[in-house]
């Protein structure tokens, strides 16, 4: 087993599900959560899911639970903050998060991750795109900012940047000229989420 540690990404608002836990939503009779840490758990060491609110809706998990340490929801860079201080008492130098809404995330995500690696070991998932596509990086790819391996070194470094107001993953990452995991994506998007009910139907049938 990899001993680089995972954290989960739950703290969002989900609006577009009309609020309350994606994670929690039932797809094929177990939570989505439930997919997500099965997809995970044999890609890592320790597994920590960030979450804010009362984390005893999370108990049967089994896993810490990581509030944000920033108030107001700032974004996803709050909970990957969170992940970068928890790996920090565990003595990691690194750290791993992916989404919590996203059950069919490539098996090899990690691999993936830590063979792209520079100095620093910041890396986001991307994969292929349409020419449509607007959150594409300068190398023509699109990244999935939930998905990525993390420095601890940076961590305080972070926290100033969302402290000031920075919500957008990509403009911290490429401060540090942060590296790219190409992921294949022919016929099909490993990194599919479920943001909406017809997301969900859909992902049913992807099971």
């Amino acid at each position: 087993m990899n001993t680089l540690p995972g954290v989960i990404l739950a703290g969002g608002l989900a609006t577009r599900m009309g609020g309350g836990d994606k994670a929690l939503l039932a797809l094929g009779g177990r939570p989505l959560l439930a997919h997500v840490i099965d997809r995970l758990a044999p890609q890592v060491g320790d597994i920590a899911l960030n979450a804010n609110g009362d984390a005893a809706r999370f108990a049967d998990f089994g896993l810490p639970v990581l509030p944000d340490s920033i108030a107001g929801y700032p974004g996803p860079l709050a909970g990957v903050l969170a992940a970068m201080d928890w790996a920090a008492t565990l003595g990691a130098d690194r750290v791993v998060t992916v989404a919590a809404d996203t059950p069919f995330f490539p098996a090899d995500l990690v691999a993936r991750l830590q063979a792209a690696a520079g100095d620093p070991p910041l890396v986001l998932a991307a994969t292929k795109g349409d020419a449509k596509t607007r959150s594409k990086s300068r190398s023509g790819l699109i990244r999935h900012p939930t998905f990525g391996l993390w420095p601890v070194a940076l961590r305080e470094d972070l926290r100033a940047a969302v402290t000031e107001g920075l919500s957008k993953v990509v403009l911290w990452t490429e401060r540090f000229d942060g590296r790219e995991a190409l992921f294949p994506s022919e016929g099909h998007d490993p990194f599919f989420n479920v943001n909406t009910p017809d997301d969900l139907i859909r992902a049913e049938g992807m099971l």
